[in-house]
C-alpha cells in the first residue's frame, strides 16, 4: 500500500522502516526534517515538509507522536494530515494519547469522508524495534480489517476492542498494571537483599510461579544492579499515568496503587531520573 508515517521517535522510526521493509510505499514526516531525511538516506521512500504533504494520496496514514496536542498539530488545521487524505483513507494513531482526542479526531475524520483508528502499542523501544509489538485498536470494524494486515509489519498482536477510543482505554488499563508490577518488583528485589538472599537464585525460582511477569524477565538484573539508562522514560510514564488518572475521575474508577506510583515516580524525577527507565523505582528504596 501507499503510506505515511508521522512522527520518527524511538517507536516511529523503526515501526516505519518495518512498513518499509514488507513493501509498502512510505512516506515520512518528522518535526524535525533532519531526522525525515536521515531516515530515507537509510530505508529510501520519500520525506514530506508537512503532515498534509506525506499525507496525499496515501491510503493508510499512521502517526506515534508525543501527546493530545502534538497530535492534533499533525492531523488538523491546513497543514494537517486530514486535509491531505484523499475520501476512504484511513488515520492510524499509535499515540498513546487520551481518549477523549480518538474520539474528537474519530469524528472530524468521518465528517471529511476519512477513517480513524486509536492503536496505542506496547513492547517498547525493543517491540518496535524488532518488529513484535502489541497494538490495542479502536474504531470501526471496516476500518480495522484494512489497516490490521499493514500494523501487522511490526506487531506480534493486534486487536479491535471496541469503538473509536477503546484502544487508548485498554493502553490505560496495560500502564496501570505495569505501574502496579513493578512497585511490586522493586519492593521484592529490595526485601530479598536486606533478607541476605541470593537475588538472582531467588528470581530463577519465583519468575516459575504465580509471581511471572515481563517485568520480572525483563528488568529484575538491571534493577539488581541499579541500572536504569535504557527503556521506557520515566516522563512518559508519568505522562501516560495522568491520563489514566483523568480518565478514572472521568468514570469513577478507584486506582489508589496506580496515583500512588506516580507520586513514587515524581520523587524519582526529583532525583534526576526523568529519562530513566520505569524499573527505576527501586532507587527509592535503596537511597
Amino acid at each position: 500500500m501507499k503510506v505515511a508515517f508521522l512522527g520518527l521517535g524511538v517507536m516511529g522510526y523503526p515501526m516505519a522502516r518495518h512498513l518499509k521493509d514488507k513493501g509498502h510505499e512510505v512516506t515520512v514526516y518528522n518535526r524535525t526534517a533532519a531526522k525525515a531525511e536521515k531516515w530515507v538516506a537509510e530505508n529510501g521512500g520519500r520525506a514530506a515538509a508537512t503532515p498534509k504533504a506525506a499525507a496525499e494520496g496515501q491510503d493508510i496514514v499512521f502517526a506515534c507522536v508525543g501527546n493530545d496536542d502534538d497530535l492534533r498539530s499533525v492531523t488538523i488545521g491546513p497543514d494537517g494530515a486530514f486535509a491531505g487524505m484523499k475520501k476512504g483513507a484511513i488515520f492510524v494513531d499509535h499515540t498513546t494519547a487520551s481518549a477523549e482526542v480518538a474520539r474528537e479526531l474519530y469524528a472530524k475524520a468521518r465528517e471529511m469522508g476519512l477513517g480513524f483508528v486509536d492503536a496505542p502499542v506496547s513492547g517498547g523501544q525493543a517491540g518496535a524495534e524488532n518488529g513484535v509489538l502489541t497494538v490495542m485498536c479502536g474504531g470501526d470494524e471496516a476500518d480495522y480489517a484494512r489497516v490490521e494486515p499493514v500494523i501487522a509489519s511490526y506487531a506480534r498482536a493486534c486487536r479491535l476492542l471496541g469503538p473509536s477510543g477503546a484502544g487508548q482505554l485498554t493502553k490505560m488499563v496495560n500502564q496501570i498494571c505495569i505501574a502496579g508490577l513493578v512497585q511490586a518488583l522493586s519492593e521484592g528485589i529490595h526485601f530479598a537483599k536486606k533478607a541476605g538472599l541470593d537475588v538472582e537464585a531467588v528470581i530463577s525460582v519465583i519468575s516459575k510461579g504465580a509471581a511471572q511477569s515481563w517485568q520480572m524477565e525483563n528488568r529484575w538484573q538491571t534493577m539488581n544492579e541499579n541500572k536504569f539508562d535504557f527503556g521506557f522514560a520515566v516522563d512518559w510514564m508519568r505522562k501516560d499515568l495522568a491520563i489514566c488518572l483523568a480518565e478514572a475521575r472521568r468514570n469513577g474508577a478507584h486506582l489508589p496503587v496506580t496515583a500512588l506510583v506516580d507520586q513514587f515516580y515524581s520523587e524519582v524525577q526529583r532525583m534526576g531520573g526523568n529519562r530513566w527507565d520505569t524499573s527505576s523505582l527501586i532507587a527509592l528504596l535503596e537511597r
